[in-house]
């Protein structure tokens, strides 16, 4: 029962936990085995951490080229969904003025339609310039980089943000950079596709780990579906798994989405 709640335990993200030593039986042997598991899980973790601090190092020099892709990916999107909503603005208005003399009733619900669509393009906009922000934290430390996108979107948006954002002390550089793209990239996605009045987004280190909270009240979604394998959250899911951690999201239509991740501090486990 004991070996069960260690395995569970380690499945849950806790390597630095060891099972007691016996005397050199059957049983010993299983407690010896299950923590030299743990103890590799746990030097694999590190080692993670380490190739992503690497990797962030090499980064640097490809910063340039990162954000010529992020200009051209941002061009794409432009064209493709706000240029769209741009035009069908322009022929719904024509078309309401048209008819606005003729039908008062018919002219009233395209400018239903056109309102709602304008409502769109801006959401579309604002995730859009969240995206111009730097790749990279540069000089901010990980929880000023998390208060100024939340204030830069109080400041845009009507959306009303309930935020605890701690200073993080046992977090990896790379580790840093990851989390705050993942809370731009969510906080994008909410922008785009959540129709949501209320955020809540979360930032504490507890014991040996760091938990990074983002809730909001939208429309949701079945994470069966398609929709978990998009860009967006299959790339958050890869940055949080590069830095050893663990990615978790529920969600449910017209009951909001949550996403609980979960990271080892620096030089732990």
């Amino acid at each position: 029962i004991y070996a069960t709640l260690v395995v569970s335990t380690l499945r849950s993200g806790k390597y630095a936990d060891r099972m007691e030593s016996y005397e050199k039986d059957e049983i010993g042997l299983i407690s010896d085995e299950l923590n030299q598991l743990a103890e590799n899980i746990q030097e694999q973790v590190f080692s993670m951490q380490r190739l992503a601090d690497e990797k962030s190092v090499l980064a640097q020099t490809a910063h340039s080229a990162a954000v010529m892709e992020e200009r051209q990916r941002l061009a794409r999107d432009l064209h493709d969904v706000v240029s769209q909503q741009l035009f069908a603005l322009s022929m719904m208005s024509s078309a309401a003025l048209r008819v606005f003399d003729l039908d008062s009733d018919k002219a009233r619900e395209q400018l239903n339609e056109i309102s709602e669509i304008a409502a769109k393009a801006q959401g579309e906009m604002r995730a859009l310039l969240l995206h111009l922000r730097p790749v990279q934290l540069s000089n901010d430390r990980l929880c000023d980089g998390i208060i100024k996108l939340i204030q830069e979107l109080k400041a845009k948006t009507n959306i009303e943000f309930h935020a605890s954002i701690d200073e993080v002390e046992n977090l990896s550089k790379a580790a840093e950079e990851h989390l705050f793209r993942i809370v731009q990239e969510a906080l994008s996605n909410v922008l785009r596709h959540a129709d949501a009045g209320k955020i809540r987004v979360t930032l504490t280190e507890e014991e040996d780990y760091i938990y990074l909270f983002i809730a909001d009240n939208g429309k949701g979604f079945n994470p069966h579906k398609e929709r978990i394998t998009s860009y967006g959250l299959k790339t958050m899911r890869e940055r949080c798994e590069e830095v050893g951690g663990i990615f978790k999201i529920r969600s449910k239509e017209n009951e909001g989405t949550y996403i609980d991740i979960k990271i080892p501090a620096k030089g732990r486990g």
